[in-house]
């Protein structure tokens, strides 16, 4: 039986907001996201049914102050892991709301504020994590940025040296410096995009890195699952964030669904990120999961 009811039913739409990037899951007006809720048949929520599937793990989670990242924090916690997330100094408030959630479910979480455009806080962050928490099993490659705009020849040089800077340069760098701490049966796991195999054309740039993403997840799967170090990807579709009302105009945000009649939560995608991370996915790497509610793509 669920607990609550969902707060998108087939049909409903998304309640119009808008925010300044980078987006306040705190400032979001409508519904909250679902963090550690998943849905049940009748069309309601109930709280996600954890197995100790992760139990001493230690991850490390970009972008981990809201939406899909604090929700793979909560789920990992509830699983047994503990998280060290990254995040920008705009989202304090959000990122203590994350350690609150993760600490209540026994587990520890450790917070840094700082921008992984910068080489140098890759390699800072990498190597707090494991002081932190004495070693590092799983990293999660989720920060992101994007806004919206229609026509290359209106998409200033500037905003696509950042989308890049931000979507795919740290991928590397937080891989390069990760990986000297992994150890066999470690996870890399990349938040992807479903934008990357449908070629979204008002998301130009960051449809462009997330396609770059799938590249980046093969090629380095292909380096090191030999070495028992999986790296896969999970390719979300519409799913109801702080990214939403800050970088989508109002038509888009009406139009925010999927066949299934309603955006996701983060918590359905967490739990992707669950399954790449424990040993239910141990003959799994180089892939890519679509949680995108039921657009059929292919690769």
């Amino acid at each position: 039986m669920s607990e609550s009811k969902s707060q998108f039913e087939s049909g409903h739409e998304v309640p119009v907001a808008h925010q300044d990037a980078p987006g306040l899951q705190h400032k979001m007006k409508g519904p909250d996201p679902e963090d550690e809720n998943v849905p049940t048949e009748d069309g309601g929520y109930q709280i996600y049914k954890a197995a100790g599937k992760l139990k001493g793990k230690r991850a490390l989670i970009t972008g981990g102050d809201s939406g899909i990242g604090r929700a793979i924090a909560i789920l990992y916690a509830m699983e047994g892991a503990d998280s060290f997330i990254a995040y920008l100094k705009e989202e304090e408030k959000d990122a203590q709301e994350t350690k609150r959630k993760v600490e209540e479910k026994g587990q520890k979480c450790y917070l840094m504020a700082t921008d992984l455009t910068d080489m140098k806080n890759c390699k800072a962050v990498v190597d707090a994590a494991v002081k932190a928490m004495g070693g590092l099993d799983i990293l999660v490659n989720n920060a992101a940025y994007q806004m919206m705009v229609e026509d290359i020849l209106d998409l200033p040089e500037e905003q696509w040296l950042h989308t890049f800077a931000t979507n795919i340069h740290p991928l590397f760098y937080l891989s390069k410096y990760a990986i000297p701490h992994l150890s066999r049966g470690s996870s890399i796991i990349n938040n992807a995009s479903i934008n990357a195999y449908i070629g979204r054309p008002d998301l130009l740039d960051y449809t462009s890195t997330k396609g770059a993403i799938i590249s980046f997840t093969r090629g380095l799967s292909n380096q090191y699952v030999s070495k028992g170090i999986r790296v896969n990807a999970v390719a979300p579709g519409p799913v109801w964030t702080p990214l939403i009302p800050a970088t989508m105009n109002e038509k888009a945000q009406k139009e925010f669904t999927s066949p299934m009649g309603r955006p996701a939560q983060p918590s359905e995608i967490a739990t992707c990120f669950v399954f790449l991370a424990s040993t239910d996915s141990s003959a799994i790497s180089g892939q890519t999961i679509h949680a995108n509610g039921g657009v059929v793509v292919n690769g």
